[in-house]
């Protein structure tokens, strides 16, 4: 269940063990009119009383009928009636929480462990046992008029394990099967698994897979990769990074700020000061405190300022990101990949002015920072290059038919890079989660943000649509507290102290989040295998199983 996850996922924050997860499901069972009617009425039957209904899936359709069925225990079935008597119990009205209640003959005192609950045909569509995993043969039937609105409803559950879509026009099938936020969908059938494709799901039905090579991933780590022992000690969660603004260094005076300059006709003139602002849906934007917190050099003079974000510009980068995420998500792979292709032309032909930037905040000489440039060029050309080469593949099951598996995007991420090479980290890790549809809350390094901020105008000259990529300055921890505690980000990944790392996998548990930390454990960036792997794809994507039988020609 729901609630074991979180519990297993909290005890286990921290630690570095790995975890995965295939929780509960609310599955849409969608019968269009021109499914087969007589073999969507066996499915149905098969499906909600599969194990007498004990299992992780219930289902939405267009009609049917609830037929008695027995339950393992008493208490079993005690805790069907809370949700039935919710809508049907000693009540008056004949109208309850969104559900109208027909004539029924459940009686919560029979002795026997057999009971017909009441047929429950749903109004709004919002009530709690249309969207609540009941454990046991409760069917709710809930009619639709158009395709978007029979994907509206079965989308409309915190769970996404499963679903089947029931019609005899393939293409209707399969673009419905596409919509669906569920890592299993089936065609006119239902409830079919085999070893060789995992099963799994998204959203609060837990993330992992059980079966296929992607049930691999989580008893596997990279071969370069150490395995990690963390201690992180205890942390408060209540007060962990909670504050705003008190972990800011001193700020000395105006006049001790350095001042930069360009040469004009053999002669040094100062150059216009930048401020530093927040980027999100494709604009700056002024912080919501309206602070701003100092950038020191090597040599520890005042560099710049930046803005100092907080809760409420975490809460409007991740309303950017979600308006473009399902626009980003759908543009063909060729046109994702040109845009990361422009961004790398752009950055390379500012290589100099960026260079002598990244060189004169970290110290590091003007050939090492051209380096970690020419770096980053060549790894937006690197994952530009994957926008088109991750899509999936054909599993070999036994279904007559074929099981395609695809990789779709995991939705909204936000990435807290680490302070080590500011610009190549920052690259290597908002690059892939892009290219592969998502759009991220990117919170470049903490003690060298400049590069990143510096990366707006390639953004901006890029054709990137607004709020693919939003980036979000300040305190680390602060700002990962936010985003991790946000309901509507799908996954973290989180490069920073071993603290942050526990953190982040207990606050996950609320929603079920993916998470990808480091335990404090730095990595070398400019290595291929280390800061551009295949890990970053696997991370960028979650995989969906399309079962689409066969049947016409010979018996299936």
């Amino acid at each position: 269940s729901l609630q074991v996850g979180r519990t297993l996922r909290r005890a286990t924050a921290g630690t570095g063990k790995k975890l995965s997860l295939e929780l509960g499901g609310k599955s849409p069972f969608i019968v269009f009119d021109s499914a087969d009617l007589d073999g969507a009425v066996e499915g149905i039957v098969d499906a909600i009383w599969f194990n007498q209904g004990q299992v992780c899936e219930l289902h939405f359709i267009c009609n049917s009928e609830i037929k008695p069925s027995p339950q393992s225990t008493p208490r079993a079935l005690q805790s069907k009636c809370v949700f039935i008597f919710h809508a049907v119990g000693k009540v008056t009205s004949n109208q309850i929480n969104g559900a109208n209640r027909r004539k029924s003959t459940f009686d919560l005192a029979k002795p026997d462990l057999f009971s017909p609950p009441p047929p429950l045909s749903s109004v709004d569509g919002f009530c709690n046992y249309d969207i609540e995993r009941i454990f046991g043969p409760v069917l709710v039937a809930m009619p639709f008029r158009t395709t978007k609105e029979a994907i509206a409803l079965g989308n409309n559950t915190p769970y996404g394990l499963a679903a089947s879509v029931w019609t005899e026009t393939l293409p209707l099938a399969l673009e419905v099967a596409m919509s669906l936020k569920a890592g299993a969908v089936w065609v006119n059938g239902h409830n079919l698994f085999d070893a060789a494709a995992g099963f799994g799901g998204y959203k609060e039905s837990g993330y992992g897979r059980d079966g296929g090579k992607e049930g691999l991933y989580e008893y596997v780590r990279p071969s370069w990769e150490k395995r990690v022992h963390p201690n992180p000690g205890h942390i408060n969660y209540e007060t962990f990074a909670a504050s705003y603004g008190v972990e800011l260094p001193p700020i000395p005076g105006q006049s001790d700020v350095s001042r930069s300059s360009i040469r004009v006709k053999d002669q040094d003139i100062p150059s216009v000061d930048r401020t530093y602002k927040l980027h999100y849906g494709g604009a700056q934007k002024r912080p919501d405190g309206m602070y701003s917190r100092p950038v020191y050099d090597c040599s520890g003079a005042v560099l710049a300022y930046v803005a100092d974000g907080n809760r409420k510009d975490v809460r409007n980068a991740v309303e950017a990101a979600h308006k473009a995420a399902p626009g980003w998500g759908k543009r063909a792979a060729h046109n994702r990949a040109q845009i990361v292709y422009y961004m790398a032309e752009n950055l390379e032909l500012r290589r100099e002015e960026v260079a002598r930037r990244l060189g004169a905040l970290t110290g590091i000489s003007l050939e090492e920072a051209q380096q970690e440039v020419d770096l980053s060029v060549a790894r937006l050309f690197y994952w530009g290059a994957y926008c088109d080469k991750y899509g999936g593949t054909v599993q070999e099951t036994l279904l007559y038919g074929a099981t395609v598996m695809i990789r779709e995007p995991v939705g909204v991420l936000g990435i807290a890079c680490p302070n080590e090479n500011p610009l190549l980290s920052f690259v290597s890790l908002f690059a892939p989660a892009v290219i592969r549809g998502n759009a991220v809350v990117v919170i470049p390094s903490e003690k060298f943000p400049l590069p990143a901020l510096d990366f707006y105008q390639v953004f901006d000259t890029s054709d990137l649509p607004g709020g693919v990529v939003n980036v979000l300055t300040g305190s680390r921890d602060h700002l990962t507290r936010y985003l991790a505690e946000h309901q509507d980000v799908q996954s973290i990944w989180y490069f920073g102290s071993e603290q942050g790392s526990k953190f982040v996998e207990w606050s996950s548990a609320e929603n079920m989040k993916r998470t990808w930390v480091n335990y404090g454990a730095a990595r070398n960036w400019a290595d291929k295998k280390e800061g551009s792997g295949q890990e970053f794809l696997y991370h960028a994507t979650q995989c969906k199983n399309i079962w689409i039988p066969m049947g016409e020609i010979f018996a299936n």
